[in-house]
């Protein structure tokens, strides 16, 4: 998805559906968070920081922080501005952090993104920038996918749409733009990031819970899952099947009244030299 996309439909739909993304990514959220503890960073930004969970949960848990969320959705700030009504040490703003630069005394000793990092358009340009931005000896903790193989909770849903051509570069912005270590690295080491260290994770993505499991995972891959661009170009009847085919994927990974399926990123560090 491009910059516009995040501001007009995905933006919107995603901020209308805040909760269950902070639901499908809860588990990841975790170990995020888990990368920070030991540390003490006086100025945190959020790059790509969506409904804002990640920044509201280190504003929880380093209260004595100022933590910035960035993103160029206006819809997810607007959320995120909501949520953090009642908390003080968090603020969040519409920009691009590719192109953001801090407030005087502001610059940020620590940045921070889930699955935020993926769709800049220049990646080079991007970190280079965050790097300038940033204070000397400043850590960068984000995560990003691995590939689509190690991520059934795309593949699955992907199988059950009409088949199409693979993207000409593997590296254009999009959930696995970030799936290749080495080309990451190249990345971060351009823009004068050093010390880059990747660690695999794999995690559960819940995409249904409640009453009616499945339905509420139907909903989910109709509006902010893998699928859910796909599926706002189909006609009504492609519609109806596709549904059907859903709704049998999630009764076959639906356990205890939750669907849930793989997935697997990097959590991947560095820090200015």
């Amino acid at each position: 998805m491009d910059k516009h996309e995040w501001q007009t439909r995905a933006g919107a739909s995603w901020a209308a559906q805040w909760r269950r993304t902070d639901r499908s990514f809860g588990v990841l959220t975790e170990q995020l968070l888990a990368t920070l503890r030991g540390l003490s960073p006086a100025q945190v930004l959020d790059i790509g920081c969506g409904a804002g969970e990640l920044s509201l949960a280190i504003a929880r848990s380093h209260p004595d922080c100022a933590v910035l969320g960035v993103d160029v959705a206006p819809q997810l700030i607007e959320a995120a501005q909501q949520r953090a009504e009642h908390h003080a040490n968090v603020g969040f703003i519409c920009a691009d952090a590719a192109e953001w630069q801090p407030e005087p005394g502001a610059a940020p000793d620590l940045l921070v993104s889930r699955h935020g990092v993926m769709f800049f358009a220049d990646p080079p340009a991007a970190f280079a920038n965050l790097a300038a931005a940033a204070a000397p000896r400043a850590r960068l903790i984000f995560s990003c996918f691995r590939t689509p193989a190690a991520n059934p909770f795309f593949s699955e849903v992907q199988r059950l749409l009409p088949e199409a051509p693979p993207p000409a570069n593997p590296y254009a912005a999009g959930p696995f733009a970030f799936a290749d270590a080495d080309h990451v690295r190249g990345i971060l080491a351009a823009g004068g990031w050093t010390d880059i260290r990747f660690e695999a994770v794999d995690f559960p993505m819940i995409a249904g819970a409640g009453e009616d499991p499945l339905a509420d995972a139907e909903a989910y891959f109709t509006s902010i899952g893998p699928a859910a661009s796909a599926y706002a170009e189909m006609a009504e009847g492609a519609r109806q099947r596709f549904r059907a085919r859903l709704r049998d994927l999630a009764q076959r990974h639906c356990h205890e009244g939750i669907v849930s399926l793989a997935a697997a990123a990097w959590i991947v560090r560095a820090q200015l030299a």
